[in-house]
């Protein structure tokens, strides 16, 4: 943002009392940066996961291999960011897509694979460059 665009939403909002921004939700454990896997799979922006959609779709523990079929989270994460690739082709520039793929939940006692509902918002981050989040349908 250049000086001018400063002065000028200073002027329409006022100080700014708090932002958050995404290194601190990274930090806190609120964003889970998964660029590294992200790149391996074509993405050139950096990519995080909300700790809410990590722990539905990707989270794994030794203890859930002896209640469900064997996983990792490697494997689990790679599915998320291939599924979001796929759905990214597909789409039409938006910046925000639903994408779904089938995870095996780690709740209960089921042991199939059940379809669920990702999004993925493209915007700024901190420094106003492109990244991608990854969250449940209903977080912002």
């Amino acid at each position: 943002m250049n000086a001018n665009q400063d002065t000028q939403l200073h002027e329409l909002f006022g100080e700014v009392i708090y932002s958050y921004t995404r290194a601190q939700a990274i930090e806190d454990g609120v964003l889970i940066d998964i660029s590294e896997t992200a790149r391996e799979a074509g993405f050139r922006f950096p990519v995080a996961i909300t700790s809410a959609a990590w722990a539905d779709c990707v989270a794994w523990s030794e203890e859930d291999n002896t209640r469900k079929p064997f996983q990792d989270e490697a494997g689990r994460l790679w599915d998320v960011v291939w599924m979001l690739g796929n759905a990214v082709r597909r789409s039409k520039g938006e910046s925000s897509i639903p994408f779904e793929l089938y995870r095996v939940p780690r709740e209960g006692n089921g042991r199939k694979a059940k379809l669920t509902t990702l999004k993925a918002v493209c915007g700024p981050g901190d420094d106003m460059e492109p990244v991608i989040t990854i969250m449940l349908p209903h977080e912002d």
